[in-house]
């Protein structure tokens, strides 16, 4: 059920209220950690850091490998708000509270914003561990984050034909020449979950255009551009749903294939942010 506009904006602006009384940080760029990928939070120099409970309005994380903190710190020589643990659809929140935390950077004045998760790849060139820069998406959502009264501030009708920023996509293309690391790129296709795709799904969705497949993303990124913030995306590869190589996949496996390569990731990001003007 959609919330009223007018106090869903009030509560954003309530929890902006508290997040600015309680650090002395007045960050430009936000971050979201997916699943398993907690390591980057180890990076960041945290000034000041809030379980979600303690945040007036927040949701609570309620997926294993979400920690459940918001960071306030140092990455790459800037300061930066990070998310260790996101909001998904299927969790049973409506797309008003998947996407809080998106409005809530917007109040605070993020002009960045830098997304992971975990993802199954579609691609038959893509390898478990790989990191996939996003360059694009597809939303299968059941409903849209934007749907109902439009969010003061923003268009209602968004352009999306760069969800993802190039300059920070060249960016990232420059640092893993530099660093020898192999990245691939590709389309995201974000879907409600909870379940792993069946075999025909992922050959569909490769049909569709997606490259890698996943619950989240999608709706925190439509939100992020909506507000006007740059996006640059890395998806982590921890399942392959390509003919011939698709097996049984857990939860557990999935962060465990995650946690084989977040270093890798987190470096990138790092890099990413220190070389953003």
């Amino acid at each position: 059920m959609i919330m009223d506009i007018n106090q869903y904006v009030s509560q954003v602006k309530e929890t902006a209220s508290w997040i600015l009384a309680h650090t002395s940080l007045r960050p430009k760029i936000g971050i979201v950690l997916g699943t398993g990928l907690g390591h980057l939070a180890e990076e960041i120099e945290v000034v000041d850091a809030f379980p979600y409970n303690d945040i007036p309005n927040f949701p609570i994380s309620t997926v294993e490998g979400h920690s459940g903190r918001l960071l306030f710190g140092h990455l790459g020589g800037k300061d930066v708000m990070a998310l260790e643990g996101r909001f998904h659809y299927y969790e049973g929140y409506t797309m008003q509270q998947v996407t809080f935390p998106e409005r809530v950077m917007a109040e605070l004045g993020m002009k960045y914003f830098f997304v992971s998760n975990a993802a199954g790849g579609t691609n038959a060139d893509f390898r478990i561990g790989d990191l996939m820069l996003i360059t694009d998406h597809i939303n299968m959502m059941p409903e849209h984050p934007l749907h109902g009264p439009n969010y003061p501030g923003g268009d209602r009708f968004p352009d999306m034909s760069e969800a993802y920023d190039k300059h920070l996509l060249d960016l990232a293309r420059q640092i893993a020449a530099e660093k020898n690391v192999r990245v691939v790129e590709g389309t995201y296709l974000g879907t409600q979950g909870p379940t792993f795709e069946t075999p025909k799904e992922y050959h569909m969705f490769h049909i569709l255009g997606g490259d890698a497949v996943g619950m989240s993303t999608v709706p925190e990124v439509i939100v992020a551009r909506h507000a006007g913030m740059k996006v640059f995306g890395i998806s982590v590869i921890t399942d392959l749903g390509v003919e011939g190589k698709i097996v049984e996949v857990s939860h557990e496996e999935v962060q465990k294939a995650a946690n084989a390569v977040q270093p890798i990731m987190a470096d990138i990001f790092r890099e990413v942010i220190r070389r953003i003007d």
